[in-house]
This record gives structure tokens, C-alpha cells and sequence, in this order.
């Protein structure tokens, strides 16, 4: 893995939810994830109810996540895009995920996991002088 990979990755250890887009029916959709680094890859947990991870199986896929609401004086982006693969993680594995939301936009929560291998990594930082509250500098 290049450095920027590298990186990417481990900022992503440092944050939960992101979100995923690709399209359906020549359509853009993002959708929120859930979202663990294991082995330099990146596993995703979204509703099955959304529909979304039939576009996605073995199809491109772009994630990406921030920190934007930290309120550091560092903020950064990871975005990259990779095929998607529908999988079963192992139960130790699907632990890691944490407790599932109860619902999704009003239907009980039906998890689904997909499997994503960063091929195409970006990694933005934004810099200030001092520590942001509440969305603006102090």
C-alpha cells in the first residue's frame, strides 16, 4: 500500500459512519454506513431495506468518511472508490460493527455487509490556527 493509502486507512480507524454512493438504474444515491478496517480493507454495514447493495455487488463504489464535526483544529476527508462485494463476516468479525440501529427510516434494521478494497485513495486536510466550537473558530 502506498503512504497515502496507508494513511487514509488510519484515519478511517478513527471515525464509525460514512457514506457510500454509486448508482442504480443510472441513478447517484449515497447512502450512511457503518464502517470497520480489517486487513487493509474496509467492511460496510448499511440497511438491506435500502435496496442499495444489489447496485453495489461487485460494481465500483465510492466511501468516504470525515471528522468534520470534532471541532479540531485538524479536519480531514478519506474518499476512495473499489469494487464492493457482498460478504458474511465471521460473528467476531460482525462484533466489531457494535450494536445495529433499531431502525431505518421507520422499518426494523436488517443488516447487510459488503467487503471494499481501496484501489483509488484521496485524503484532504483542512488546517486552523485554533480549535473550532460549534462549527466556527473561537
Amino acid at each position: 500500500m502506498s503512504t497515502e493509502e496507508l494513511r487514509a486507512i488510519e484515519l478511517l480507524t478513527r471515525v464509525s459512519y460514512g457514506r457510500l454512493a454509486t448508482s442504480m438504474r443510472a441513478m447517484p444515491f449515497v447512502a450512511p454506513a457503518r464502517h470497520i478496517v480489517q486487513d487493509g480493507r474496509v467492511l460496510l454495514r448499511i440497511h438491506r431495506g435500502f435496496g442499495y447493495h444489489r447496485a453495489c455487488n461487485g460494481s465500483v463504489v465510492a466511501y468516504g468518511a470525515d471528522n468534520f464535526n470534532s471541532g479540531g483544529s485538524t479536519l480531514w476527508s478519506v474518499q476512495f472508490t473499489g469494487m464492493a462485494e457482498i460478504v458474511r463476516p465471521a460473528d467476531e468479525v460482525i462484533r466489531l460493527f457494535g450494536h445495529e440501529p433499531i431502525q431505518a427510516d421507520g422499518e426494523n434494521f436488517e443488516a447487510v455487509f459488503m467487503r471494499v478494497e481501496p484501489q483509488f485513495v484521496t485524503v484532504h486536510t483542512l488546517d486552523y490556527c485554533e480549535e473550532l466550537h460549534d462549527g466556527h473558530a473561537a
